[in-house]
């Protein structure tokens, strides 16, 4: 075994240089040097605390709850119809009916419009992987590999790194917008909004304590709800917990494969409802339709190199069946989604993987990352995303690019279409549930940041005391009369013939 020796000191280096005879350094041992003298040393403790205070020093907490609109503030229905440009033009107008359904839907919709409003406001430094679009929705229940059932963050189209406070800043106005669409009164939204933020800054105290590893297995599942929520729970909300966490076991392959296929001529076919689910077959001529089946069945054979070597043994062992393109979604609608039906061992062993086009995030044309992209490709942006921020992440999370008949290089991220999947009813919420689920979120969104932040920095900055609170229920408030005019700006937008809007789709 070769047997590497120390990084040489500056005088022995220099010793050598001058001897002719000494053999020259083997290249790893230079690696290994010009690494040590690069990389940043990690701050200790003390350091990262002060980097905390000085961020706090920079920025008060009371300045985080300051919102209002810039000068120069751009027009949201702009904003909206600029991300239009790249998708299916006969969907758009679905993606806005959808968006004018509540004011809250059309918050879903817009986190492109939030990300520049957010990109107008000074930042605390401290940086994370975000999530991107962490409003209350993007939230929910799924299966782990391991078979538990856990609540996480679902959603990671938008994720980039970028400062922590965007993602709390989102999630927060979700919950006073959904509150006001609920029409919850001002006391009972402030309370909500206050017990996520609390949560938030709790738990990421506690993980600023704990060790490296007890912070990246540290998960919520279904059996300790009820120690992150501030009020015990009632018996009946234990039985929607319950009922909820039921329902989710049966969203699977198994349950999509009754509910979205029927038989053909002896095989299965995924049952056409349109414009939500479009079987190839009805999308495209028979050239066409060859064509793009060939590059998306070719893309599921390139993604596999994605996937661990594992997890390839186990896609080797279903075949392509048939596809459809699907509908998801609010602010998803009209980018490209496929959802592909492949058979195991038998007709009765279906799994429903789910191909979704990735765009870049609308956070990165606000945030510096050197004038380069963060990864190549976004569908791989997306994975990295997910995996670093949830506990757990799918199977089969994976990514690729194709090339479509429009001759557009195109790129996607892969997943199961259902794993246990399930979510809240934020229509249907009484305060109290809200509050909860709030809190679940809070501590949620403070895990995943713990995980790729500097959790010792933010929650120096956050401090003990209530003033982020306060200040994210100023900014929640503030921000939810915001919303409300771009709601209406976009209402306005559909009645003058500017946009096109089809509802109840």
């Amino acid at each position: 075994m070769t047997r590497v020796k120390e990084p040489p000191t500056r005088r022995a280096a220099t010793q050598r240089r001058t001897a002719s005879a000494s053999p020259a350094q083997p290249p790893v041992v230079e690696r290994a040097a010009r690494r040590a003298r690069t990389t940043p040393r990690p701050l200790s403790v003390p350091e990262r605390r002060l980097r905390g205070e000085a961020a706090r020093d920079a920025l008060p907490l009371e300045q985080q709850g300051a919102y209002e609109p810039a000068p120069n503030r751009r027009d949201p229905v702009a904003i909206l119809q600029g991300q239009e440009v790249s998708r299916v033009p006969e969907l758009v107008p679905i993606r806005h009916g959808r968006m004018l359904v509540s004011p809250f839907t059309f918050y879903r919709g817009a986190a492109a419009v939030m990300a520049a409003d957010l990109a107008a406001r000074p930042v605390s430094g401290i940086t994370v992987q975000l999530c991107g679009d962490a409003h209350v929705s993007n939230f929910g229940l799924f299966g782990s590999p391991e078979r538990a059932l856990l609540f996480d963050i679902n959603d990671f189209d938008e994720t980039h790194p970028g400062p922590w406070e965007w993602d709390v800043k989102r999630l927060v106005a979700s919950l006073a917008i959904a509150g006001r669409d609920n029409g919850f009164g001002g006391k009972e939204r402030r309370g909500i909004v206050r017990a996520c933020a609390r949560r938030y800054r709790e738990a990421m105290r506690e993980f600023a304590e704990q060790r490296e590893l007890d912070v990246w297995y540290a998960r919520l599942d279904t059996d300790n709800v009820q120690q992150l929520v501030s009020e015990p729970l009632t018996k009946s909300q234990i039985r929607k917990v319950d009922k909820l966490a039921a329902k989710a076991r049966t969203r699977d392959s198994m349950q999509a494969f009754a509910k979205l296929t029927h038989e053909v001529d002896g095989h299965p076919r995924i049952i056409a409802t349109p414009p939500l689910v479009v079987p190839i077959g009805d999308l495209l001529p028979e050239a066409d339709r060859a064509t793009l089946i060939t590059a998306l069945t070719g893309l599921l054979r390139s993604y596999r190199r994605t996937l661990p070597s594992d997890r390839r043994v186990l896609l080797d062992r279903y075949t392509f069946i048939d596809m459809a393109r699907k509908v998801v979604g609010v602010g998803s609608v009209g980018t490209r989604c496929w959802i592909v039906l492949m058979e195991g061992r038998d007709g009765m062993d279906p799994l429903f993987l789910q191909v979704k086009e990735a765009q870049p995030s609308v956070l990165a044309e606000h945030l510096a990352t050197g004038g380069l992209p963060l990864f190549r490709n976004q569908g791989e942006r997306v994975v990295a995303g997910q995996r670093l921020m949830q506990a757990a992440s799918d199977i089969f999370l994976g990514w690729q690019s194709v090339e479509g008949i429009d001759g557009e290089q195109r790129d996607f991220y892969v997943r199961q279409l259902r794993d246990w999947k399930g979510s809240v009813d934020i229509e249907n919420t009484a305060p109290k549930g809200l509050s909860g689920l709030g809190e679940m979120c809070g501590w949620t969104l403070a895990r995943a940041h713990a995980r790729s932040g500097d959790r010792i920095a933010i929650a120096t900055y956050l401090g003990e005391d209530e003033a982020f609170e306060q200040a994210m229920v100023a900014f929640a408030d503030s921000y939810a009369e915001q919303n409300e005019r771009d709601y209406a700006a976009l209402a306005e937008a559909v009645r003058t013939g500017r946009v096109e809007a089809e509802s109840g789709i």
